[in-house]
């Protein structure tokens, strides 16, 4: 069943700013209604009423019935401005729905179970990819939740879109592809490990190789120097004969 608000509201009788600024003086927040081909209706909300309501999870997946004067409009909250400094809701807007009418809305994913999860027991860790799920769907069918059962994953196992089991006319937003929710993977700490020794292991082997190089190089200094040497050598020897001659 899907779940719903109550809130009670009033028609304003002008806009602007000057307006908003002073409903928000009385307690009071502007919005507005639109949507289902009728013409927008500006509103204001008791700004105690919707505290209560964004205290509640899931408040923009969840319809609303607005009570204005006798008429009762059903509407799905869409955006909320926020002060900046104050962070008080400053604006809301609300979408007009039917049973038939198609939203599409961020649905939050629930995991449970993890006790039984012999992955986790293992010291692995859920990796959630996504916390939320785009749907599309009536208004009527709107999820709560997305429930996720942990049970018997192993180490590597990975939870796709394709696992959770959907009403008729809810279909997500992605189509290209299974996309994957969570995943059970081995800790960080593991990872790392196994880095740092490739890593030193590719050090050792580069300290090897420098090593060989600076040994070549050193030979060959050494084997340049002994030539200098036996070319001065044979330099002052023909010196010598030249002045046994000269004599």
């Amino acid at each position: 069943m899907v779940m719903t608000s109550n809130l009670t509201a009033e028609t304003r009788k002008s806009v602007g700013k000057g307006e908003s600024r002073a409903l928000r003086r009385e307690g009071r927040i502007p919005a507005i209604v639109y949507g289902n081909k009728d013409n927008p209706i500006p509103i204001s909300i008791l700004e105690k009423e919707l505290k209560s309501e964004l205290r509640r999870v899931g408040f923009f997946n969840r319809l609303c019935d607005l009570k204005l004067g006798e008429e009762k409009i059903r509407v799905l909250p869409q955006d909320i401005a926020f002060h900046p400094v104050s962070e008080k809701a400053e604006h809301i807007d609300f979408l007009k729905v039917n049973e038939n009418t198609k939203v599409t809305i961020e649905v939050p994913v629930k995991f449970i179970n993890e006790e039984e999860c012999p992955g986790i027991k293992l010291g692995g860790i859920l990796n959630i990819v996504r916390y939320t799920i785009e749907v599309s769907c009536p208004a009527s069918k709107i999820p709560e939740e997305f429930t996720i059962d942990l049970t018997g994953l192993e180490l590597g196992d990975s939870i796709r879109f394709s696992s959770i089991k959907l009403e008729k006319d809810i279909s997500p937003t992605i189509t290209d592809r299974d996309f994957i929710i969570a995943s059970v993977v081995a800790p960080a700490a593991l990872t790392s490990e196994e880095e740092t020794l490739e890593e030193g292991e590719e050090t050792d082997g580069e300290g090897t190789e420098e090593g060989t190089e600076e040994g070549k190089e050193n030979k060959d200094g050494k084997e340049e120097k002994e030539d200098k040497d036996n070319t001065g050598s044979d330099k002052k020897e023909e010196s010598k004969d030249n002045e046994k001659k000269d004599k």
